[in-house]
């Protein structure tokens, strides 16, 4: 379930997943909230474009650390694929 930063308290979360549509961030919103997952949801921006570099709005999904596992595994089973740190 979508829950707002004030739920988390003081946990580190994690980045499960990077939006970069609105409708695939509604859809994954979704996903995760028939599978019980409390998330985060913020805005940030991000570089795109592969001739021409510009700053892109997403929407980034957070997890606490204990859902991190589950989470990736649910991404993965209805084709989204998870954050991978660089």
């Amino acid at each position: 379930m979508r829950r707002d930063v004030d739920f988390f308290e003081s946990l580190e979360l994690d980045l499960v997943y990077m939006a970069r549509r609105l409708r695939e961030a509604l859809r994954l919103e979704k996903v995760l909230t028939e599978a019980g997952i409390d998330y985060l949801v913020e805005t940030g921006t991000y570089v795109g474009g592969l001739l021409i570099k510009r700053d892109l709005t997403g929407a980034f999904f957070y997890v606490a650390p204990a859902d991190f596992k589950r989470a990736r595994e649910i991404l993965l089973r209805n084709r989204y694929k998870p954050y991978e740190p660089e």
